[in-house]
């Protein structure tokens, strides 16, 4: 990697840095899908506690993608 100024065109500087959004949406997506399908796992094989803390996390995981889906959408405008 060179060492000077950065190029021109480039999007993050030390003042504005690139935006980790969309990576802590595929990481939120990831987690949802891990939720979901350990909760039917666990409420299959009658962990019933898991399976309800599995479903609550699910359901926490689905406001973080709500509210990284509309700093996303405001950081377009």
């Amino acid at each position: 990697m060179p060492i000077g100024p950065q190029p021109r065109g480039a999007r993050g500087t030390v003042g504005h840095p690139y935006s980790a959004l969309h990576l802590r949406l595929v990481l939120a997506l990831f987690g949802l899908v891990l939720c979901v399908l350990g909760a039917i796992w666990c409420l299959g094989e009658g962990f019933t506690g898991f399976g309800i803390v599995l479903v609550a996390l699910a359901a926490v995981t689905i406001v973080d993608l709500v509210v990284i889906t509309l700093r996303l959408r405001a950081g377009r405008r």
